[in-house]
């Protein structure tokens, strides 16, 4: 948040609103999501960014996670394992974690452009 605010730039997350809804896991992995709470955990960041007077995106979270930030490539073969981001399709490399936050974040920009728009 600190960082946002000092540099003027905005905060995109995924809108995982029915997340729960939409996975199919075995009891022990549905324990575990289950206890997670997303929806206050976004409403927290969304409470800091208005009082610090960041801008917030929600984006849609569809295939972030397999979707290439170098070309947009979209496959589910592009994540051999949970941490490996390979795309099929350019060769691109990186850990999966940091290949979905820039899907994310160029969501986050395409989104603030348009409701920013006019």
């Amino acid at each position: 948040m600190t960082e946002a605010a000092r540099t003027g730039r905005g905060i995109a997350l995924e809108d995982l609103q029915g997340i729960r809804d939409r996975v199919r896991l075995r009891k022990p992995q549905r324990v575990t999501l289950h206890a997670w709470s997303f929806h206050q955990l976004g409403h927290f960041i969304a409470y800091k960014a208005a009082r610090a007077g960041v801008a917030l995106v929600w984006v849609d979270p569809a295939y972030t996670s397999q979707a290439c930030s170098a070309c947009g490539h979209v496959a589910k073969n592009n994540r051999p394992d949970q941490e490996t981001f390979a795309c099929t399709s350019c060769g691109f490399a990186e850990h999966a974690d940091v290949n979905a936050a820039r899907n994310i974040a160029a969501r986050g920009e395409t989104g603030w452009a348009v409701s920013h728009a006019a």
